[in-house]
Order: structure tokens, then C-alpha cells, then sequence
């Protein structure tokens, strides 16, 4: 009885609650800052860019959420999988979005560091990893719903950092502030696409990465009070994004010119910098930590609930899914944590190249992993023609932005380590499909034939 209760007081999450956790968990350094690089890239045509990640997006959200709607499921997207196409597509979806996570975790407390070094230059950058490592650690203790109250909390304080800038913004534009540079608009075909359609399409990765976290949200939407209202909050969560992303990328493009944005600076600062407003860098740096440290949590909670399921399913060591009076395993806790800091050692001891082909790597396996979610529902779901011709667009616009890897010299070698990785544990699959095969056979033949 006590146990079905608390189950129901878990299961209340409205739809509106799930949205904004969404932007919570979407919004990060991966666009307040990586944008930066991208439009180095692109130019103002990035915005193409960001229409083809966020129709992408949405048709695999809409996918994870039809097959939630369905059959709620505890490991989401790892567990439709398996269902859709045996054990060894849960095993290998699961583990490639565990090491991918663990990876990309790593990066962000490094990125968290350097950020926080802006106001603490002589805080060594282990200390402030460790110390963002503690704090998410609490979070995920702590339980679902704080994670989601806070998840919403930090949504809004990121949604109002890009809202003050497109206040500003558009402010300058229209001359009501005056700064000691004069509005760059782009106006010729090279303004607009500096680095022609292969630019462009090298982009497309990057763009992706503004709205990577999708996989956390289905994690989530089971959930929902109602788990049918998932669609729906995928729908107005990537409509919003879009609207954000669009308007401040815009005005940031139209205020200053292409090839004066790079990797180390928000694009918002760059675009304000010529106005004098002396508190807009430490705005932006918090703005910064939070988006780092609210997709961190986020990931945070997926590779541990992504491990208990495996563990429950037998695809990982059984020990990984005993919770005791913890709310997460301690195995499950000490596994991601040891992940976690060979990762962020990795990121502090490695050249930054080799780090970042890494990172880059594990971005790509995270949209390998979105290609089986939108694979899943042919098996599991009555398909309309539309939902398969959606589901196909959207595979295509996933194949478009990893192959776009391929004609950025940053990029590229990621790419062939991503390889690396998903052959790693695609033979590990192999051995493990092999022993599943000889079990079964003597679970069903216990004994020796003629």
C-alpha cells in the first residue's frame, strides 16, 4: 500500500512541468557557448542549421513519446529497443548512451571549472570539478523531484539570460542604446553563407547538440500523470526552443559581423560588447554555469536510471540495480563516479585536441543512439504513412549532420573514434549475444540430445 502510494505521488508530473524541464535539460554550453563556433562556421545561415536540428529533434521526441504513451517504460528509449529488436539492441543502446553521457559529463565539469575561474582565478580547476560533482550528486540523491523543481528553476533563470540579451538586443538595432561600433548587418551572399553549403552542412552537428538531452525527457515522461500528454509536451518544449534559439542567434548575427565570433566566448557577449554594459560578461558566465550544471544533473540522473534498468534486465552486474536506503545503487553511484573522474582527469591531463575529438565522439553516439529511437516504433506502433515518412526524414536529418563531421578538420577525427566506440561495443554485444544463445539453448534443452 505505502509502496503503491509513493509510486503515485512519483507519477504526478504534469505536462507543462515536463516541458519546461525539456528546456531545463536542453538549453546548455553546447548553445550559450558552442554556438559561437558554429556561426564561426556558417554565419548567419546557421539558422538553417537550427531548423534541420530541431525538426530532426522533434520527430524523435515524437517517436519516444508515442511509444511512452503506449507502454510507459523505466528504461525509455534502451528499453523500447530491446523490445522492438532483442536483448542485443537494449544491450548496446544502453551502454553506448552510458559511456557517451559519462564522457560528455566529464567535459561539462571541466567547462563548469574554467567558468567559475572567471570570478576565482586561483581555484584550482579539480577543486570546482569535485565540488559540481558533490552538488549533482545530492541532486540525484535527493530524488526525482527535486531534480525536476530544480531542472524548472534554472530553465527560467537561462530562459531570462537570452531574454535580457534580446531585449538589449534589439534595443541597439533599433538605436534606443548607442555603442562605439556601428550594427554589421549581413548584406551579400557571403555575409549570409560565409562557408558555402559545406559550411553549412558541418554546422548541422552543432546545432544538434543545442537540443541534445531528448533521450533524458523520455527517461522522464514516464513519469507523467498522464503519460498520453508527452507528444504534446515535446511539442510546445522544441517549438519554445525554437523560438529562443532563433531569435537571439539572429539578432546576435545581425549585430556583428561572422568572422568576429570564436569558440571562447558567448556569442552574446560578443554581440554586446561594443555597448559598454560592464555586468553582461558575468550575466553570461553565470548564465554559462548554470546551463553546464542543470545539463549536467540531467545526465546525471539518465546514466544512473540507464544502469539500474540494465542491471534489473541482466545487462549489467545485479548489484547495479539494489537501491537499499539509497535512492540510487551505490554500485550505480560509484561506477558513474569513477566514469565521471577519469573523465574529467582525461579533460584536465589530455591535449585539448585530443579531448575534444573525444567529446565529439561521444556527441555522435548520443545521435546513434536517437537513429534506434527512431527505428523502434516500425516494430512496436501501428504506423500511419505520415509517421513513417516523419520518422525516415528524420533519420536522414540525423545521417546529414554525422556525416557533416566529415568536412570539419575539428570534427573529423571524432567522428572514426565514435566508430571506434560503437565497435567496441558492438563486439562486446557479439560475445554476450553468443552467451545469451548457448543459455537459452539450456534453458530449453536441459538435456543432452542424440
Amino acid at each position: 500500500m505505502g509502496k503503491s502510494k509513493s509510486r503515485a505521488q512519483e507519477n504526478n508530473m504534469k505536462w507543462w512541468q515536463l516541458s519546461l524541464f525539456g528546456v531545463g535539460c536542453t538549453i546548455g554550453t553546447g548553445f550559450f557557448l558552442g554556438s559561437s563556433l558554429a556561426i564561426k562556421m556558417t554565419g548567419p545561415s546557421l539558422l538553417i542549421a537550427y531548423v534541420i536540428a530541431a525538426v530532426g529533434t522533434y520527430m524523435v521526441f515524437d517517436a519516444l513519446s508515442k511509444m511512452t504513451a503506449q507502454e510507459p517504460l523505466e528504461g525509455g528509449f534502451r528499453s523500447y529497443a530491446k523490445k522492438a529488436y532483442g536483448r542485443w539492441a537494449g544491450f548496446s543502446s544502453g551502454w553506448v548512451y552510458w559511456v557517451s553521457e559519462v564522457l560528455i559529463m566529464g567535459s561539462q565539469m571541466t567547462a563548469l571549472s574554467i567558468f567559475s575561474r572567471f570570478w576565482f582565478p586561483k581555484v584550482p580547476l579539480w577543486l570546482f570539478a569535485a565540488g559540481y560533482a558533490v552538488l549533482g550528486l545530492v541532486v540525484i540523491l535527493i530524488g526525482v523531484g527535486l531534480l525536476n523543481k530544480l531542472e524548472n528553476i534554472l530553465a527560467v533563470i537561462k530562459i531570462s539570460a537570452i531574454l535580457m540579451f534580446i531585449i538589449i538586443a534589439a534595443l541597439a538595432i533599433f538605436g534606443v542604446i548607442d555603442g562605439n561600433r556601428p550594427i554589421e548587418y549581413p548584406n551579400s551572399k557571403k555575409e549570409l553563407l560565409p562557408g558555402g553549403i559545406l559550411g553549412l552542412w558541418s554546422a548541422v552537428i552543432f546545432a544538434y547538440y543545442a537540443f541534445g538531452g531528448i533521450e533524458i525527457l523520455g527517461l522522464m515522461a514516464t513519469k507523467l500523470k498522464n503519460p498520453k500528454d508527452a507528444p504534446k509536451a515535446g511539442r510546445v518544449m522544441l517549438f519554445s526552443l525554437m523560438i529562443i534559439y532563433a531569435l537571439s542567434i539572429g539578432l546576435a548575427v545581425t549585430m556583428v559581423s561572422w568572422h568576429k565570433f570564436n569558440d571562447k566566448e558567448s556569442p552574446f557577449v560578443i554581440a554586446l560588447e561594443a555597448y559598454n554594459l560592464s555586468f553582461v560578461p558575468h550575466i553570461f558566465n553565470g548564465a554559462l554555469i548554470i546551463a553546464g550544471f542543470s545539463t549536467m544533473v540531467a545526465s546525471l540522473y539518465g546514466v544512473t536510471s540507464v544502469l539500474v534498468t540494465l542491471a534489473k534486465e541482466g545487462d549489467a552486474p545485479v548489484s547495479f540495480s539494489r537501491t537499499g536506503k539509497l535512492k540510487v545503487p551505490l554500485p550505480t553511484l560509484i561506477l558513474t563516479m569513477l566514469g565521471i573522474a577519469s573523465s574529467v582527469i582525461s579533460a584536465l591531463l589530455m591535449p585539448n585536441k585530443v579531448y575534444e575529438y573525444i567529446t565529439t565522439a561521444a556527441g555522435l553516439m548520443l545521435l546513434y543512439n536517437w537513429m534506434f529511437i527512431l527505428a523502434s516504433p516500425r516494430k512496436l506502433l501501428k504506423l500511419k504513412t505520415m509517421d513513417k515518412i516523419k520518422y525516415f526524414i528524420g533519420t536522414i536529418f540525423i545521417l546529414i549532420a554525422v556525416s557533416g563531421t566529415l568536412f570539419h578538420e575539428t570534427s573529423r577525427p571524432g567522428f572514426f573514434i565514435s566508430l571506434a566506440f560503437i565497435g567496441i561495443i558492438g563486439g562486446i554485444t557479439l560475445i554476450m549475444n553468443t552467451k545469451w544463445k548457448k543459455k537459452r539453448k539450456r534453458v530449453l534443452y536441459p538435456w543432452p540430445t542424440a
